[in-house]
């Protein structure tokens, strides 16, 4: 980005101070602002404003503040009523003014590596950028499109959602081409009470799809394959065949075209068709989608394939959780060759009054993985399936750890297992399981 803070006064409608000064970028957390920033002093449980200072020390040259708050004379600055929304109309100016083509994802699960997927397929014939990280929110798909180079052709962003208009609200900033449903799941099922609901919620991501753009849904999803959708539709996850696994990858063809991808699991091949189908849509021939897909680079915590310090194979999938989820990466566990296997499960979040039934209803998935060894992380996980998989395995191969006995869980797993045995980590988030990963291949 590199626009005067005049132009963006012109652009928000807004008076300035000090418009001849030039930011290069944009930030919002004072602590990782870089010399020349915009600091966009949010409102949130922290109020920005009060940290407009710090952010001036650390390089910023101007701020996006709110008339509620008295800014220094000496300070250039854009002010505005509402920084969020003046944020979000600055990225929609960006997005019009680069003007790539804009690939959109959504999805209960698989929205991340899917993104990563076609990022590397786009590459192969684009100048492509993509979310970093997880920046799929209100605040972090505006960050992502005012952070695109300036020669970008193709973006692809991740929307996220929790909550009825969310999606409306990223989809009309983003302006997508091509918008994909990864797949319907139970993510976050605690505010929709149903998966009819969390598909209609999905669904608003064609509120903002150009009305000659096409939306990329699973073939076998009979709640997006039914719906009413204005603009075109491809369906993928059809016609794959020659499906293979092994400890490295996962292989399939698809389209006279051999495929291999550097992640286990048969639903990552779901992921994969996503991507591919959206790189058909841009002309991306499936031979150079094959090339880019075998070494493709994956976001952190996403069924990462690790190594513990004695030779135990790790597979991290630690950044959210549902049982659709939960039953995928296990099914993927079995069919790994391996010494011993051992799962570690922490708690499903935000699943509501669905909590307990959900939890307990994995017993019955655990069991049929087979597995040597059970590490439950969590109060749900204690509650609700500990009892029922008592029954079944002993205290040699049981174990329950509450959340704050994290470092207990990695005393317990750092002696477990040697060369050729595989552990899985699996949970939401805000268990932060990711803590756990890092200490074991340390």
């Amino acid at each position: 980005m590199n626009y005067s803070v005049s132009k963006i006064g012109q652009i928000l409608q807004a008076p300035v101070q000090f418009g001849d000064v030039v930011v290069s970028g944009v930030s919002f957390d004072s602590r990782q602002v870089k010399p020349g920033d915009l600091f966009v002093a949010l409102v949130a449980q922290n109020d920005g404003h009060d940290y407009i200072e710090q952010a001036l020390n650390h390089g910023a040259v101007a701020v996006l503040a709110d008339n509620q708050h008295q800014i220094p004379s000496t300070i250039a600055a854009v002010i505005v009523p509402d920084t969020l929304t003046a944020l979000q109309k600055l990225a929609r100016y960006r997005r019009q003014d680069i003007n790539p083509k804009v690939v959109a994802i959504t999805g209960s699960n698989g929205k991340t590596t899917t993104k990563d997927m076609a990022a590397a397929v786009f590459a192969t014939r684009y100048k492509t950028f993509k979310t970093p990280e997880n920046f799929n929110n209100e605040i972090g798909v505006p960050l992502t499109l005012l952070t695109m180079p300036e020669d970008t052709e193709v973006l692809v962003v991740e929307l996220g959602m929790d909550r009825f208009g969310q999606l409306s609200v990223l989809s009309e900033l983003t302006l997508p081409d091509v918008a994909i449903i990864t797949m319907i799941g139970e993510a976050h099922i605690e505010f929709f009470k149903t998966r009819a609901n969390i598909a209609k919620a999905k669904l608003e991501i064609t509120q903002g799809l150009k009305a000659d753009g096409t939306l990329i849904i699973p073939f076998d999803e009979p709640l997006l394959t039914t719906a009413a959708i204005n603009q075109s539709v491809v369906h993928f996850g059809k016609k794959i065949s020659d499906i293979d696994e092994n400890k490295a990858e996962t292989s399939f063809t698809f389209d006279d075209t051999r495929f291999a991808i550097p992640l286990r699991g048969r639903y990552n091949i779901m992921n994969a068709l996503a991507a591919i189908s959206a790189g058909i849509l841009l002309h991306i021939d499936t031979k150079d989608a094959a090339k880019a897909l075998k070494h493709f680079d994956l976001t952190k915590n996403r069924t990462e394939t690790l190594t513990t310090a004695h030779g135990v194979t790790l597979i991290s999938d630690v950044y959210n959780s549902n049982p659709t989820a939960v039953a995928a990466v296990l099914a993927t566990l079995k069919m790994i060759p391996s010494t011993h296997r051992y799962i570690v499960l922490g708690d499903m979040l935000e699943l509501g009054e669905q909590t307990q039934k959900l939890h307990a209803g994995l017993a019955k998935t655990v069991i049929e993985a087979d597995v040597d060894g059970v590490y439950l992380v969590g109060k749900f996980m204690g509650m609700y399936l500990y009892p029922i998989l008592q029954q079944r395995f002993d205290s040699t191969h049981l174990h329950q750890y509450e959340t704050d006995q994290l470092a207990e869980l990695i005393t317990d797993l750092q002696t477990l297992g040697e060369n050729g045995d595989v552990i899985l980590l699996k949970a939401s988030h805000g268990i932060h399981l990711e803590n756990v990963v890092n200490a074991l291949v340390k």
